[in-house]
């Protein structure tokens, strides 16, 4: 058990793999657990679930920069921006960055019949291009090896009428920066908000129009009185496009979201950032102010895992996450296989 942050956890030593799967604190495995135990005892009972699905909502709002009302929740990325994708006009123009992790752009290739196109950058070029584009939609931190999006070069290109869509899963959970100003911003739980999988969020800014195509009960302005039935009677906000939650992962996220929303953001980042950009000056490589490092040096893979140090292979390289629960100790251990 470490302490870090004001919670405690589990995580083992060694673990650097929160980019796939976030540890969570001891405190949202009881409560989980807890929701569990109810759920097999038959104590559970659906209304129960409704406050963590909005403490949850709002904390989301909270790290994003957007109000409540503007939080839709889902269970995955590509189905929320499945919503996006099947919204846009025909022939939409999209621009992506290249190798971007695919539940970000394969939900517009989908689009193709309706005209709809998709074009592949560099990260580094795209905010030169996007306005040649009706929307760009990108990960503010890439997946596969931790690179930054220039936020600042979007924000320009959004000025001049290219929507953005962000997909903030790399980066909500660590990364200090307003993401509010963006027209769709998108995150799934399970890794740097160290929330079960199976639950995500998506905000959306004011005129944004997306047609609610997975309407259901959830989805509707009093939903404990929609269950049956037509008229269709949406919310009047963002929950127009909820999804039925994940009761369980949901009592999770409202005690980890809110907690994470109420840390000071820039100590989290420099912490993260601080073990990454140190473990890459020890192995020559130059900062980058992510929390996340690649490695290409053949066997890297290989060394780390006898070493007991957990990560993940992506894109021919072996990729290695710090977040709050790591320690200096994480990354010396990691060095120590690489460089021994």
């Amino acid at each position: 058990m470490r302490s870090a942050f004001g919670q405690q956890f589990d995580v083992p030593s060694g673990y650097l793999n929160t980019a796939s799967i976030g540890v969570p604190s001891a405190a949202v495995a009881d409560v989980v657990e807890s929701a569990i135990r109810g759920w097999r005892t038959g104590g559970g009972r659906p209304g129960d679930y409704d406050e963590a699905v909005e403490l949850a909502r709002g904390a989301f709002g909270e790290l994003v920069g957007v109000d409540a009302g503007r939080v839709a929740i889902g269970s995955a990325v590509s189905q929320l921006l499945g919503l996006i994708a099947a919204s846009v006009p025909d022939g939409t123009r999209v621009l992506v960055a290249s190798g971007e992790f695919t539940s970000v752009s394969w939900p517009f290739a989908a689009q193709a019949a309706r005209g709809v196109t998709v074009t592949e950058a560099e990260l580094e070029k795209l905010g030169d291009l996007a306005g040649e584009y009706d929307l760009v939609a990108v990960s503010v931190v890439q997946s596969a090896d931790g690179r930054v999006v220039d936020l600042d070069a979007l924000r320009a290109a959004q000025a001049g009428g290219t929507r953005v869509v962000l997909d903030a899963t790399q980066a909500l959970g660590w990364f200090d920066a307003d993401l509010g100003w963006a027209d769709v911003v998108v995150a799934a739980a399970y890794k740097w908000l160290l929330t079960p999988r199976g639950v995500a969020w998506m905000a959306v800014a004011p005129g944004i129009e997306v047609v609610p195509h997975q309407a259901g009960w959830y989805a509707a302005a009093d939903r404990w009185a929609s269950i049956y039935g037509l008229p269709m009677q949406l919310a009047p906000d963002a929950r127009s496009l909820d999804t039925s939650p994940a009761w369980y992962c949901h009592a999770g996220a409202a005690v980890a979201l809110p907690w994470l929303a109420g840390l000071d953001r820039a100590a989290v980042h420099a912490h993260c950032v601080g073990l990454a950009d140190g473990f890459r000056a020890a192995l020559g490589m130059e900062p980058a102010g992510s929390a996340i490092v690649a490695v290409r040096t053949p066997g890297a893979m290989d060394r780390l895992t006898a070493a007991g140090v957990v990560a993940s292979g992506r894109a021919g390289a072996a990729r290695l996450a710090f977040h709050l629960y790591n320690t200096e100790a994480d990354r010396d251990r990691a060095l120590d296989a690489l460089t021994g």
